[in-house]
């Protein structure tokens, strides 16, 4: 809430043309908690694709947390300027991702690989969103939910032999 004053005071005295240009060595607890709740959310993902050895493991789906979370909380400094649009980050963490993961699928013979990491990347992006907004019940339920389909799918996929993952 004191960067949303600091920008505000900034505008009407003129001096947000400095913005981003003086270094702010204020310690913000927030964003901390923010990026850790990212990170773990990203590493309990990625703990069950690094168990089944995917392409995208946990590196992966904690950076992309992390990230998501980092770029949705920048956006979020702006939140009462009325000249952006902080929800254009969102859009574009969720294009950004998709790119990512579309490279780790693959198609080898007549079988496609490698949808359900992809789908899972893009779910550590939104665990990171829901950690840049604070949602820390949504983003437990979240995480379990995602954690869930992958295992519980995962073993029916294996029993029927159908692992497109």
């Amino acid at each position: 809430m004191k960067i949303v004053h600091l920008i505000l005071g900034m505008i009407q005295t003129g001096e947000f043309n400095n913005f981003g240009r003086i270094p702010e060595w204020d310690f913000n607890p927030n964003f901390i908690f923010k990026v850790l709740l990212a990170a773990f959310a990203g590493l309990l993902i990625g703990m069950e694709r690094e168990y089944k050895g995917k392409a995208a493991g946990l590196k992966t789906n904690i950076l992309v947390a992390v990230g998501a979370c980092t770029f949705v909380s920048l956006s979020l400094k702006f939140f009462e300027n009325d000249t952006v649009d902080i929800t254009r980050v969102l859009s574009q963490v969720v294009i950004g991702v998709g790119f990512l993961g579309g490279g780790v699928i693959l198609k080898k013979e007549n079988a496609i690989h490698g949808l359900t990491t992809a789908a899972t990347v893009w779910c550590s992006a939104a665990a990171g969103c829901i950690a840049a907004f604070y949602l820390v019940t949504d983003l437990i339920l979240f995480t379990c939910l995602v954690l869930l389909v992958n295992i519980v799918f995962g073993w029916f996929d294996n029993k029927v032999g159908n692992d497109m993952g």
